[in-house]
């Protein structure tokens, strides 16, 4: 059972990477969040356990790029916290990897489903 676990484990952490951006972009997609908010809404999904060490330099990255604006606000008597939001860029990139998600997917999916027989058909 522990190497099914550790396999799993490895897994997501794969596929994690190839999608982290595509995932933060749309979690801020209807709403702007500060980090331990999009840390904390991350973990609620068994696939996407995140760091801080992960998530807070891809934020810095997507800033530098465009993709995302930076806003620092007060609320009540909290210390400060730094919101996220996507800009038009981030956006237009969201949409982008958006339906190159979905492609690969499809893609994936038509793999998936090929019976044996026609695996030597498939590329023809």
């Amino acid at each position: 059972m522990t190497e099914s676990r550790d396999q799993n484990a490895k897994w997501d952490a794969q596929l994690r990477k190839g999608t982290l951006e595509l995932a933060v972009l749309a979690a801020l997609e209807h709403q702007a969040k500060y980090g331990l908010e999009l840390l904390n809404y991350f973990r609620t999904f068994d696939t996407m356990q995140l760091t801080e060490g992960t998530l807070y330099p891809l934020l810095d990255r997507l800033k530098r790029e465009g993709a995302l604006s930076a806003s620092w606000q007060q609320e009540g008597e909290q210390r400060p916290r730094k919101y996220y939001a996507l800009t038009d860029n981030g956006h237009q990139k969201l949409h982008q990897l958006r339906d190159r998600w979905q492609r690969s997917v499809t893609d994936l999916q038509q793999l998936l489903n090929i019976p044996p027989t026609m695996e030597g058909q498939a590329n023809e």
